[in-house]
Parts: C-alpha cells; structure tokens; sequence
C-alpha cells in the first residue's frame, strides 16, 4: 500500500464560521484531526454535521476561516445521497478505484516500447526512461500492482454482494445496492481521511460488521456521521458535538460521550440558574435605585455589568423529557401469524422456501439477514401484497399497521404536517400531537409546512409517526429507523416496548433491536430459521457459527491439498493445542446437544401419551405444547448433525 511521509495532522481547522441568509451554522469553531483518529459527529438534526463533512472534503466553501490540508494528503467522501452511473458492471465500476493502477500499468508499458526500440543505450535520455521506469514499477508493486483484483474481490464480498453479482450490470441493483458500490470503490482508494456520511443506512448487519472490521483495522483517519450507536461505539475513539454552533470536543467514545455530555448539561444548567439568579437580583436593584442620586454610580456599574455577562444558552429542544405511547391495541387472536412450508419464487429464482414460523400475541420480533434474502418479500406475503406456495394466516381480529419506504408517497400532499397527524390521533393522544411531532424532528414552524415541501426522509418519518398512532395490533415495520436521529429512535424504541400488541421489525440496527425483541427470525441460504432471544445473542452465536464455518472451510482445503499428517506436523505447539481444544469444545458440544434430543424426545413422548387421552385430546394448550417441542427437536437434530459434521472433518484432519 502507499506510504507518505505525513504532517502531524490530516486536516487543521481554525476559526471556521458558516452563515446561511444570516443564519450562523458555526461559529469560531476550531479542531484538528489527527492521523488513526476515528472522529464522530454528534448533534442534532439540523445542528450541521453533514454541512461540515461537505467543507472538509472541499465541497462547501466557509464564510470565513480555514480548512488547512497538508500537501498530498487524499480525503474520501461518501455522502448520504448521490447521483449513480449505471452504464458499468458491478466490477468494472468498482475497477474505478483503481484508475491511478491503470494509468501507471500504461506508462510501464510505453516505457517498455521505448526500452525495447531503442539502441542509444548510453545516452542521458536512456538513462531518464529506466530512471523513470524503475520508480514507477516499484510504485505500482506498492500500490498493488495486479493484485489488486482480490482487493477488490474482498470488500465487494465483504459488502455483501456475491461472485453472480459482479458481472451484472448495476442499473439491475436497487439505489442501496448501487450506494454499496459507491462505498466500495471509496475503500479501495484507501484515502488518508475517509468522510463518511451515513454509511450504515442501505447495509445489513453482517456488512455493518465487516465494515466496523475494516475502520478499525485498515483505515487511517475517519469522520462519521451516523444514527447507529453500535456502529459509532465500535469505530470511534472521539466524538465531536456540534451545537448552536459551536463544538465541545470529547477524546472518547460514543457511549461515553453521552454520559459525559449528561454531566455537563447538568453542569451548564446550574451555571444558568445561577446566572439567572444573577441577572434578578442585578436587574431589580437597578429598578429599585434608578431614580436615586446616591446610588447613580452603583446603578451605572450594574447597568455595565450586566452588558458584558455572555449569557448561557441551554438547548430547550435537546433537554426536553418527550415520550409517545401507541393507543390500547384491539385485542388479536393468541396466534396472529401462523406459517407452514411457505415458498416464494419469482420465475426461476428461489427467494425462500419451506419457511414454517408461529408469532404469538405480544411476540417482538425481528426479520435479520443480507439484503435480498427475502426479508421485505415475506412481509409482503403476510400483507397479501404478492402470491405465494404454502400456508399462511392470519389470526382473529388481526389488523395490521405496516411501516415501508413507500408510505411517504401515500400521504396528502395537500395536507399540512399537523394535519397529517390530526387525522388519525384519536383520544388523549390529539391534545400531544406537537410534542409527538416535536420528538420526531418536526417541531416549531415545520408543523405548519405543506406535505408537499417536505424532503423524501421528512415525508418518511412522518408516514411512521402517522401509522403508529392507529389503533392496530400487529405492527409490521421495514427498516423504519433509516431516517431517525437518535433522540427519534429512543422515543420509538419506548414507544415499541410499551406497545401491548405484535411487532415484527425489518431492521439492521442492533442498538434499536437490543432490549426491544425476544426472538429473531434469521433469513439466508433460500431458509428462515428462528433463534430464540435477543439480537445480541443471536450475533454472538453468529459469530461462533461464522467460526466454524471458517475451520471447516480451512480445514477441507487443507486436506485437498496435502497430507493432513504433514500439515499436522508443521503445526506449532501452540497451535496444536488450539486445535485440540477445538476438538474437545465440539465434542462436548455434540454430547449436549444430544442429551437435549434425549430430553426433547422424551417429552414429545409424555405429551403425545397425554393427547391420546379424552381429557388431553380436549387440551389446546398440549396441542401447542406438542407443536412447539417438534420444531424444538426438529432444530436441535439439525443443530447436532452441523455439529457432528464439523467434528468428523476436525477428527479427519487430526
């Protein structure tokens, strides 16, 4: 890879002021960024975050101020919205990273030519051309040369897409998939400072992580704006907080960052109440005396004194308490979803299949999985928006409030923001409406704007706000935190948690998933599996999964390709040892798994004795019973015989 030879900082910046029709955005704001600093920006909507992104990568000119930028020095910038050619593969757009590659590659070559038809071998001229040839081949080599396409190969897979996907055109890709691509060829042109603004929004979950991977291993300086805290936790080391115009810099983490962002908020009001206090007691002393002549020159020195005080500002919008509760949920039948052997396929492309699934009353669930593995399409087959094989119903009484990107072109344009909500509140909720639109972005003056004025994100939000206040009993939402700041996502999540209907959420964000679901619906490999708990158990399992997938995959390829006892010898003591534990960890995990077969087996045994009686044959509750230990066995059979799989290539190996 390229190596320069750096200034202390990446990008210095001194006295930055931004003013907007005389709005001031910044003011006097200074800070430098460092080299391997993983910066993100903190603020509110509106506070002017992705504006100073923009005038970091050169995009936006200051009122005022300077952006200093050593020489040679290279900045990436991803923003939120761009305009995407489609006129490549996904490849040969990708390939576009490498254009610097090319052009050396074709100077090696004309040097080449020149070299070969040449014969003033001693000449000063000569002499430049393998000068110039020399450096520009070592040049090449350090930038990757023609390895390149296995760079490129890595973070196109790491980003989700497969091998069939590269030689597809990319007007075939929806814009998510196409952004992808975009961030691709950012992170092949490994730039000194990567800008990125909102990179999680069109990711799933396994790709969010790859990319975590890739910030905190390979990256150099990166400034994130993002509404995804696990992803700000796991990238960043310091966070910057822009506010009413000025930036409070703190050298640590997100999460930290919010604790440390509590204090000083308390800490800023009593500084406030004080002064508050201050000014009283100034002020109505300088009522009280004004009109004496012996207390002029006291008057005339509070009246001064009270000139030069800077006076606190406290963000009243940031501070506010606001909180949402849905409308009593009309109570649904015990099982509002029930599936069984559902397939979906659009001509000869599989998206799943077999797909069985029970959601009971009050379940909160989640729809996990790579993008395209079908996650929006059973949605819509549970909505009865597309044709499906299979059994599915919906329970008694269900009805169903569903959140997609689409929603927003539903509403009335015609209607005002407040009029939108208006329509639909019902009950106490009405006399709430600003402070619900209030903790949703749409506060003020921006309540009283037309539909019609509002921004695709604005619109989306709003279309949420509006289907969570029907009275509904099964909520289906399809990424709905996309365009939600954090403060917005807080008040949704509570919002969720209290909800006393169904809920089943599409959704890559695993700090608004945590605490909120108890079940997780995996989708991948054509199948749909369910696991148990909450989103952060189901990563780490994932994880241990991803693992042995990897020992199996290394230990096969090995196998193919020399003696596994050779292999076995060349390995380290350490490493030896490693391996044995590996063995002994699935050895056990393949002699539990088989005690809960025993236990599962023996309990299907005693229900199905009970459900042969008069009186258990009357017993709903032993017909659930027996249904949920089938598919329990059903997933503890598969779970063993993966297991014991990948113990008989490790024992093949050793």
């Amino acid at each position: 890879m390229r190596k320069k030879k750096y200034e202390n900082f990446m990008i210095s910046i001194e006295k930055l002021k931004v003013e907007f029709g005389g709005f001031v955005l910044f003011d006097d704001v200074s800070f430098v960024v460092n080299q391997k600093e993983r910066i993100a920006l903190a603020g509110k909507n509106g506070a002017g975050k992705s504006t100073m992104l923009k005038i970091l990568a050169g995009l936006q000119s200051p009122s005022s101020g300077t952006v200093n930028v050593p020489k040679g020095i290279s900045i990436g910038y991803l923003p939120q919205q761009m305009v995407l050619s489609d006129e490549r593969t996904v490849r040969e757009e990708a390939e576009l990273a490498f254009e610097h590659i090319h052009e050396i590659d074709e100077e090696i070559n004309q040097l080449n030519m020149q070299l070969a038809n040449r014969t003033d071998y001693e000449s000063e001229a000569y002499q430049k051309i393998i000068d110039r040839h020399t450096y520009l081949t070592e040049h090449f080599q350090m930038m990757g040369g023609n390895n390149y396409q296995a760079e490129l190969e890595r973070t196109l897979l790491g980003l989700g897409f497969l091998r069939s996907d590269f030689d597809r055109p990319t007007s075939e890709f929806s814009g998510g998939w196409r952004m992808r691509i975009e961030l691709a060829k950012l992170l092949l042109k490994q730039p000194d400072v990567l800008l990125l603004d909102e990179p999680t929004n069109h990711l799933d979950i396994e790709s969010i992580q790859w990319l975590e991977t890739f910030i905190t291993t390979r990256a150099n300086a990166v400034i994130l704006v993002s509404h995804d805290r696990a992803f700000l936790d796991n990238t960043t080391n310091r966070t910057i907080e822009i506010e009413l115009g000025k930036i409070y810099d703190y050298k640590v983490k997100y999460s930290s960052y919010v604790q440390l962002r509590k204090e000083r908020r308390e800490q800023q009001l009593r500084a406030y109440e004080n002064q508050q206090k201050m000014v009283a007691e100034t002020e109505a002393f300088i009522e009280r005396f004004r009109y004496k002549a012996t207390k002029a020159v006291q008057v005339q020195s509070r009246i001064k004194q009270l000139e030069k005080v800077e006076r606190i500002e406290i963000d009243d919008v940031d501070t506010a308490m606001l909180s949402m509760k849905f409308p009593p949920a009309p109570r649904s039948g015990s099982y509002p979803v029930i599936m069984e052997d559902v397939s979906k396929s659009y001509g000869d492309h599989l998206v799943f299949e077999h797909v069985s699934l029970i959601i009971k009353r009050g379940d909160k669930v989640a729809f996990v999985g790579k993008n395209g593995e079908g996650k929006s399409t059973l949605v819509k087959c549970i909505m009865g928006q597309i044709p499906f094989s299979g059994k599915l119903e919906i329970g008694h009484n269900v009805k169903i409030g569903y959140f997609a990107q689409n929603q927003a072109q539903l509403l009335d344009e015609n209607k005002t923001v407040f009029e939108t909500i208006d329509y639909v509140a019902e009950g106490d909720v009405r006399l709430k409406i600003r402070d619900i639109l209030g903790a949703f972005m749409f506060g003020g003056e921006t309540s009283d704007k037309k539909v019609k004025v509002l921004s695709g994100g604005e619109r989306t939000r709003l279309a949420m706000i509006r289907l969570l206040l029907e009275p509904v009993n099964l909520l289906i939402l399809d990424e709905p935190t996309n365009h939600l700041d954090m403060r917005s996502k807080d008040v949704l999540k509570d919002a969720l948690k209290e909800f006393d209907g169904t809920v089943i959420i599409v959704s890559h964000d695993r700090e608004f998933l945590d605490g909120l679901v108890d079940k997780v619906y995996e989708f991948g490999n054509k199948r749909v599996k369910e696991h148990l708990g909450g989103i952060y158990e189901f990563l780490e399992q994932k994880k241990m999964n991803d693992l042995r997938e990897l020992e199996k995959t290394e230990k096969i390829s090995s196998a193919l390709g020399k003696d596994s006892q050779q292999t076995q010898n060349r390995l380290s003591y350490e490493a030896r040892k490693d391996f044995n534990k590996s063995v002994k960890k699935l050895e056990k995990s393949v002699s539990e798994a088989e005690s809960t077969i025993a236990k599962l087996e023996s309990s299907l045994a005693e229900t199905e004795s009970r459900l042969s009686t008069a009186e258990g044959a009357s017993d709903a509750s032993l017909y659930t019973r027996y249904s949920n230990l089938k598919k329990e066995l059903e997933q503890a059979m598969e779970s063993w015989a993966d297991l014991s799989e990948q113990l008989e290539i490790l024992k093949t190996e050793k």
